[in-house]
């Protein structure tokens, strides 16, 4: 019976640190999906490159850093241009809470930010979502619920 329980812990153990590796510098390409949050100057198919994204890892905890005009856009709109989460296997997901409120009528809200996306060696593609949180006023009802999402790819110089 002890034999199997160490058996079992050592395939368990086996499987830690299967997690990829992605830090570093990478170049990211986006292109604009579904408007669902109504953002302005937002053209459905519209595409941007060369945007900057640093991630560091520890362990399986990863940050990734949005830098350049991209960041400093995010720091406007959210209020921070910083993502945190983690990595398991080839899957990463990152968060960025948004803290700069905004209001309309009685509606007060921030808007919150995810990304899912899969290494691949030195490759990223996944999806970025944004997101509105209300306070709940019927005056939020044209944002309640909204996503608005890109697409994106990005490569890192080779590890």
């Amino acid at each position: 019976m002890l034999q199997r329980a160490l058996t079992a812990i050592v395939i368990l153990c086996a499987a830690c640190g299967d997690d990829a590796n992605v830090e570093g510098n990478y170049t990211i390409a986006l292109t604009n999906r579904d408007n669902g949050c109504q953002f302005q100057n937002w053209t459905v198919g519209d595409q941007t490159s060369g945007i900057t994204v640093v991630i560091t890892q520890e362990s399986s905890s990863v940050t990734a850093s949005i830098e350049g005009v991209a960041g400093l856009f995010l720091d406007a709109a959210f209020g921070g241009h910083v993502y945190t989460g983690d990595v398991d296997g080839n899957d990463v997901s990152l968060e960025l809470f948004g803290t700069r409120s905004q209001t309309m009528n009685s509606c007060s809200f921030t808007y919150n930010s995810v990304i899912d996306a899969t290494s691949s060696g030195d490759t990223l593609t996944g999806r970025i979502e944004y997101r509105a949180a209300t306070n709940g006023s019927p005056d939020c009802a044209a944002i309640e619920g909204c996503v608005s999402f890109q697409d994106f790819n990005g490569t890192r110089p080779p590890t």
